[in-house]
């Protein structure tokens, strides 16, 4: 396929971190794929929980289906677009690497933890584990720690970033991953975007995750089709689908009315993206970083983006179910932390040995054998039912059931 001048070329890579020499038979992008893909942490995606915990179903989306489905989302537009789908591909199925189990409540749990240790840490942040689990702690090769994927990979999966943290990675990595995260005098840090690859990714896992929460929701029973009729982007699909199959029921009216409203999405990301192209006329990569976030939806599908992400949030995420699950798997993350920092023999020996390096020191080896780092670390790694079943066994009993 024929790639337009602003998408990323993996012939003009920026590169690796450590030079290797270029594969026969793949690009640079569909090696960052393929190494995602063996990787470690990318199978401990599926029983990592996106809303539901693994215990409550088998057919509710992990992290590992939905990493899947936001991948498919973004190929399918990059294609039309002519950006590179190979490195939008390799962003989507990385992007979530990081998360800990039990999703965003065990992303909050351990950032409390870590703030709470030591209140002049910077936390936990899922995407920036995304890329520590990319660049450090996967280990898989003689030469070097992590995968060495490119910067373009590596660029995409970083969508967010503390400026605090942006400045240590910046002293690490000058110009890198992290520069857009820092002031620079002169320049709106709005203006400051990585490659439009990225953008989609970022913009297809929120068409993703709007979608199939919703599916989730009803099939859960905490969601009613009669509920979904308040948001307005899906009840005109219902309607929709309804004109066309007026006997349409139950989930098959729940898939056809997300399947149209997918396409909805996905031909209006192109359109609004393909018009802000136009205007803005980038000639290659670098012009693209200069402008605002040129992949889009239009205003229209974009308020009613946001109107579906209210709706989930306040009948979804906060509802009373959810919610008590959701302080039952932070206790969890509270007790593995405090569990692990009081006694280190508990984790496995790799880890114990990361532990007893730390000198002290402000270096970066330093940095990441900080004892808190180094339990986050195991802690953001495990799965929602291994979790289940450490805490089990240092607090003696179960918290979830089996």
């Amino acid at each position: 396929m024929t790639l337009a001048t602003y998408a990323c070329d993996p012939a003009r890579s920026r590169g690796r971190r450590i030079p290797e020499p270029v594969a026969p038979t793949r690009s640079d992008f569909q090696r960052d794929r393929d190494r995602i893909v063996h990787s470690t942490a990318f199978r401990r995606l599926v029983y990592k929980t996106q809303v539901f915990l693994n215990h409550e179903g088998d057919l509710f989306r992990t992290r590992l289906t939905h990493s899947l489905e936001v991948a498919q989302l973004g190929r399918s537009i990059a294609r039309t677009l002519q950006l590179n789908e190979d490195l939008v591909e390799a962003i989507a199925l990385a992007h979530d690497l990081g998360h800990t189990p039990f999703g965003h409540a065990g992303q909050d749990a351990l950032n409390d933890c870590l703030k709470n240790h030591n209140p002049g840490s910077a936390g936990f942040e899922h995407n920036l584990q995304s890329l520590r689990v990319v660049d450090v702690l996967e280990e898989r090769y003689p030469d070097h720690d992590g995968l060495n994927l490119t910067f373009e990979t590596r660029e995409g999966i970083l969508k967010h970033c503390s400026k605090r943290n942006a400045r240590h990675i910046e002293a690490r990595e000058p110009g890198g991953v992290a520069r857009r995260f820092v002031d620079q005098p002169g320049i709106e840090p709005a203006w400051r975007q990585p490659s439009l690859e990225a953008q989609l990714a970022n913009l297809a896992d929120e068409i993703a995750y709007n979608a199939h929460d919703m599916d989730d929701g009803v099939r859960s029973g905490l969601l009613s089709l009669e509920q979904l009729e308040d948001v307005p982007l899906f009840s005109r699909y219902r309607r929709e689908t309804l004109a066309v199959y007026p006997r349409l029921q139950g989930r098959r009216l729940l898939f056809e009315t997300i399947r149209r409203m997918l396409s909805a999405q996905v031909y209006d990301v192109i359109d609004a993206t393909g018009r802000a192209l136009a205007q803005s006329a980038p000639a290659d990569v670098q012009a693209v970083r200069q402008h605002a976030g040129l992949v889009c939806f239009s205003d229209q599908m974009a308020l009613q983006s946001k109107s579906l992400k209210r709706f989930l949030l306040q009948n979804l995420y906060r509802h009373p179910q959810v919610v008590h699950t959701t302080q039952a798997a932070q206790q969890v993350v509270r007790d593995l932390f405090a569990a692990y920092m009081a006694d280190p023999a508990q984790m496995p020996q790799a880890h114990i040995e990361r532990f007893d390096r730390f000198d002290g020191s402000d270096s970066p080896q330093a940095a990441s054998a900080k004892p808190e780092r180094v339990v986050a670390d195991y802690i953001a790694g495990m799965t929602d039912r291994f979790a289940g079943k450490e805490h089990e066994r240092l607090m003696g009993h179960a918290i979830f059931p089996a």
